[in-house]
């Protein structure tokens, strides 16, 4: 197949592309370079035959020009993690955007097109185990654009056969958001933020990547809504202690008190955010402290056939050696 995926230069996007390389596919991504790390996700992707177009989904020319003759197109780009950007920067491209790629793919005749969505539409939940039908109440720029993306996604269903995936929290070697947390383990600067007793459905990437193969081949999955997550439900506290052990040490007993924290992060962002600047500290990073997500799979094992393999401990394996290997602990 000629395969299409936006945001391909990021963690996930590239490992997805690599997997279609090596299923012999002709794989484009559209991507950017903001890091260090989606540069060097381009340099090796390009070594091994992925044609890399740099360009936002927000270059609307550009988008159309790179879907003729494509025919499965995922769409995982997006605004994510950016504390210092107006909120403006959300709409255009997890809106904006997946406007533009839909419609693309609508004139190009794509035959599968697999659009990225998130866990964080459903918002601060904390109470039990979620599925397709929880309500959705984001609280973040985010996760408001992300799910006026979804709804867009569904304007189209009927010239477009698509699938719908909300990706839980993605782990794995090749990913460096993890690595400050590893950093402040071994070197005993961790302390726990809040009781730590929230959960956490963290996916390792691999089984991922298994979902979103499925989510391009699987008939009873268009036109779905499917949650992907990973084999195992587990506490902060938990996930903190694993990683402790894959290092070979352990956490501290302190623990300080979220809402001194929260209060931080609010104000580093209101003074960091109008100058431009990254604030250190702020609240979309204290979600892993206080935010609470558990899922139901039936739907996607109903549809995709999908069960996820890896539990935590060893996936966090893998991540500990490829730092490791890295020189990156």
């Amino acid at each position: 197949m000629n395969v299409l995926i936006t945001g391909g230069t990021g963690f996930i996007g590239s490992r997805l592309a690599l997997k279609h390389l090596a299923k012999g596919d002709c794989v484009t991504v559209l991507g950017q370079e903001n890091t260090a790390a989606e540069a060097a996700n381009r340099r090796v992707m390009e070594a091994q035959g992925v044609t890399v177009a740099l360009a936002s989904v927000t270059d609307r020319q550009s988008v159309f020009a790179l879907l003729p003759g494509i025919d499965l197109a995922y769409h995982l780009a997006a605004a994510q993690h950016e504390a210092n950007v107006p909120d403006q920067r959300f709409w255009d491209v997890n809106v904006t955007g997946t406007k533009n790629i839909l419609e693309a793919s609508i004139d190009a005749g794509v035959t599968r097109f697999v659009h990225g969505s998130t866990i964080g539409v459903y918002g601060p939940t904390s109470a039990g185990y979620l599925d397709e039908r929880s309500p959705l109440e984001p609280d973040n720029i985010y996760g408001l654009t992300k799910l006026e993306g979804e709804k867009l996604v569904g304007l189209y269903q009927d010239r477009l056969p698509i699938v719908l995936i909300r990706i839980s929290e993605t782990y794995g070697p090749g990913d460096l958001r993890l690595l400050k947390l590893f950093k402040a383990i071994q070197r005993k600067f961790f302390f726990m933020i809040g009781s730590g007793r929230n959960m956490h459905h963290p996916i390792y990437i691999d089984d991922l990547i298994e979902g979103l193969l499925l989510a391009a081949t699987a008939e009873k999955a268009v036109g779905k809504t499917l949650v992907i997550a990973g084999k195992e439900a587990l506490t902060t506290y938990d996930m903190v202690r694993i990683i402790a052990a894959a290092l070979g040490t352990s956490i501290p007993s302190v623990r300080a008190p979220l809402a001194i924290f929260l209060t931080l992060a609010t104000v580093m962002e209101m003074l960091c955010r109008p100058v431009g600047i990254q604030p250190p500290l702020h609240r979309r990073r204290m979600d892993f402290f206080r935010k609470s997500y558990m899922f139901r799979q039936e739907e996607a094992f109903r549809h995709l056939g999908f069960v996820a393999k890896y539990g935590f401990r060893e996936g966090i394996a893998q991540v500990t050696k490829w730092y490791t290997q890295m020189g990156y602990l």
